[in-house]
């Protein structure tokens, strides 16, 4: 670079031969004394070193010679200034190049170092040629760093004993930026604009000048660590040899590069680095998505992605964090904390504790335990001086006071401290959580929060958990859940893909691997599609757990087109503050349609439907299990679909809208259907034929209705007389209801074909 050229800047000063009167024995500035009129010197026309010359008496313990002109100083531009001198006569003095330093409105810049090497002259007629290199950057051969400076007046002190006279060749000011120009081309040095780079110095301000002026160019940010006391954003492209530092309010916004690598090279520490990258995210428009470049982060600590940010509590904007890989280092920080403390529930305040004690010490995101807790209840909110809590959902059976017990665990990524976060998604992320960690953990409230493409590697509690609602319509895509307690016995397994409490839950094409739960699903209107997931163990006879965990007995949900292997389905009301049935919805709005069920070497009272109430009067409204693959690969089953009746059993006489069909049964005892074609043959005559459902209804459940009755030959009477009448159906016959009665006018004999269900059909 060259401003002579480039920009026509003019930097020489004038030949003395040209007049004197520009040429100041003071500062040059404006109404200073010139050598024209001084009478300390004179121009010599001839010399035989100089072509022309000025010559000078020194008089003065400073003598000085300065251009009156203004040499103009921009950033980035360095100058060199070049003086020859001989001593002629008397005292021999020192030389050295000097200036004075312009500011705005001519004033003079303070506190800047205005001279440059002194050299001495040692012989008359000695030609000696000082100079020395202005420029607005620290950089190692700058004699004169000269930072808010518009323009300067140079030329020569004389220094040392009066008396001695001198002659000085004409002055030389050239452009010499050239030298200090890395090997790459467009490059502006923020150096060049005042920044110091000593990490203690605010350079905020060179930051965003040298960005200013870049206009397309690189920004280069030249060795040292450079503090930075406020927001900085950067238009054009950055680099870094050295690093900064800056509060954590402060944000550091990358436009053109904006990816974790940039930042890494800005902060030189990973962890640091995706906190300012992620606050950088939140804070401005034009970019939406944040990207790892495929790289590992190795953090040792939660991060609270809350606090990385700083300011903002809820957030509604499309963001998304891609491509790389997020990794727990082993420490003490993932341990999860632990607290037991007293508390009262009533259900008329179903989701509150109150008149808790040891409340401080008790984190939001903590899950709750307890006699009457449901899995994964958490805690949403604490008020330290109501010494009340709020929970996630109600719990069925806690009412009075007991002792609950408050499991913090720590995870990769914790959104918990926003209160709302809505669309935003990670794609393509390693969670590699090594046992050490869980994984990512929800905000209070939100809308659409999207893990696609994403692997939940080994947590050591929970993969996601929800807290509150910030899983409404949750987007759960082409994961793979993988457990880290693979090798353990299904029963001694304590961690859980992930849960959800509010409504909306999309899974699909996602695996998982011998997690104690795939998942506890609290909210209604889930499509569960596609997946994969299977959690047997290498016992034999082994017991299974559920892999989905229905906790809603109005769920409004499908379950369509999955693989379910060695676990179960349970559906229950356990989120429910009354679970006794007494108005409203009961279990139903479930469909569980084309999937492919298998077990291996389980015990034969194993099912992979199960309903588990935890009330009294409960019944099914609308439950559809059609079409489905049910196989045992090592051993019978008895039945596919059972009710747990640890708190009640279901009311089999209120059953309505069930479909059991087009389902494919292997190695299984006792197929269900409904409706149920059983074939009765009479072989003695009788008026009163009884039809017995032989457990195949669902649930064994009673007989609700007769829907057809089909003789299979004839129907005839003792005399084998072909007898023509047309019989009527008594539903819910017998023991608990499982028959049902066909009558006849007259004794009969013979074999029917009856449509039997377990419910009203509408």
């Amino acid at each position: 670079m060259n401003k002579v050229i480039t920009d026509g800047l003019v930097l020489m000063p004038p030949p003395f031969v040209n007049g004197l009167n520009v040429w100041s024995s003071g500062d040059g500035t404006p109404g200073s004394d010139t050598y024209a009129v001084s009478g300390t010197g004179a121009f010599v026309p001839a010399d035989q070193d100089f072509a022309g010359c000025l010559e000078i008496v020194k008089t003065q313990s400073v003598t000085k010679l300065r251009y009156m002109g203004e040499t103009t100083i921009l950033p980035g531009c360095y100058l060199r200034v070049t003086a020859r001198v001989k001593a002629v006569s008397g005292p021999l003095p020192s030389v050295r190049i000097a200036g004075w330093a312009g500011g705005a409105a001519g004033a003079h810049v303070t506190g800047l170092v205005e001279v440059g090497p002194v050299k001495a002259l040692t012989a008359y007629g000695e030609v000696v040629e000082v100079s020395a290199i202005i420029g607005t950057g620290s950089r190692t051969g700058v004699d004169m760093v000269w930072r808010n400076t518009l323009f300067g007046h140079f030329g020569i002190d004389l220094t040392g004993t009066n008396g001695g006279v001198v002659r000085v060749d004409d002055i030389v000011i050239e452009d010499v930026t050239s030298v200090f120009l890395r090997d790459m081309l467009g490059l502006v040095d923020v150096r060049d604009y005042g920044a110091i780079g000593d990490g203690v110095t605010d350079d905020a301000a060179a930051f965003e000048a040298a960005d200013a002026d870049a206009q397309g160019r690189e920004v280069l940010v030249s060795k040292g660590v450079y503090r930075l006391a406020g927001n900085v954003t950067i238009q054009n492209q950055i680099r870094f040899e050295g690093t900064v530092t800056m509060a954590v309010a402060n944000r550091f916004i990358l436009q053109k590069n904006f990816d974790f690598a940039t930042y890494l090279d800005a902060f030189g520490d990973e962890e640091l680095a995706f906190k300012k990258a992620f606050q950088a995210l939140l804070n401005f428009n034009d970019h939406d998505s944040l990207d790892l470049g495929g790289r590992r982060i190795d953090i040792s600590a939660p991060i609270d992605m809350q606090a990385a940010e700083g300011t903002k509590t809820t957030f509604a904007s499309r963001r998304v964090i891609r491509n790389g890989q997020i990794q727990a280092v082993a420490g003490t920080a993932w341990d999860p904390a632990v607290v037991t403390s007293a508390g009262s529930y009533v259900k008329t305040s179903s989701k509150t504790l109150t008149n808790v004690a040891n409340i401080a010490n008790i984190p939001v995101g903590s899950r709750v335990s307890g006699n009457g807790v449901g899995r994964e209840i958490y805690v949403t909110a604490v008020n330290i001086a109501q010494q009340r809590l709020t929970l996630s959902n109600p719990l069925f059976g806690a009412s009075g006071t007991q002792v609950y017990t408050f499991s913090r665990y720590r995870y990769l990524l914790d959104f918990s401290g926003f209160e709302q976060l809505s669309q935003f998604i990670l794609s393509d992320i390693d969670f590699n959580c090594n046992g050490i960690a869980s994984g990512i953990m929800l905000a209070k409230t939100g809308i659409i929060f999207h893990v696609r493409d994403c692997f939940i590697n080994k947590p050591k509690d929970r993969g996601i958990t929800s807290i509150g609602e910030g899983c409404q319509g949750m987007l759960i895509d082409r994961c793979q859940f993988i457990s880290n307690e693979q090798d353990l016995p299904v029963q001694q397994r304590t961690t859980i893909g992930f849960n959800t409490n509010a409504n909306d839950l999309k899974l699909r094409d996602t695996r998982a691997i011998r997690f104690k739960h795939l998942c506890v699903i609290g909210g209604s209107g889930s499509v569960i599609t596609g997946n994969h997931w299977f959690h047997g163990d290498n016992e034999v006879n082994g017991v299974r757990e559920g892999g989905i965990i229905i906790a809603a007995s109005s769920c409004r949900s499908i379950i369509t087109g999955n693989y379910i292997d060695n676990n179960y389905i349970e559906w229950t009301n356990e989120y429910d503050a009354d679970p006794n049935m007494t108005a409203g919805y009961s279990f139903g709005g479930l469909a569980i349609t084309g999937n492919t069920f298998m077990c291996s070497d389980t015990a034969d009272w194993f099912n992979w439907i199960i309903i588990k109430p935890y009330g009294s009067g409960h019944f099914l409204h609308g439950f559809s299990v059609v079409s489905n693959v049910f196989k045992s690969t090592v051993g019978n089953i008895d039945r596919v679909e059972h009710v747990d009746t640890t708190y009640a059993d279901l009311d089999y006489s209120r059953m309505r809208t069930v479909s059991f069909e087009g389902n494919h049964y292997t190695a299984v005892n006792e197929p269900v259907y409904n409706p149920v074609v059983i074939e009765h043959t009479q072989s003695a005559t009788a008026t009163d034929w009884i039809v017995d459902s032989a457990n195949l209804l669902p649930f064994k459940g009673r007989v609700r209705n007769v829907d057809a009755i089909a003789p299979v030959g004839k129907v005839t009477n003792a005399s084998n007389v072909g007898i023509y009448e047309l019989p009527y159906a008594v539903p819910g016959y017998g023991v608990a209801g499982k028959q049902a009665r066909i009558v006849f006018g007259s004794a009969v004999k013979g074999k029917v074909r009856v449509t039997l269900r377990v419910d009203n059909p509408t």
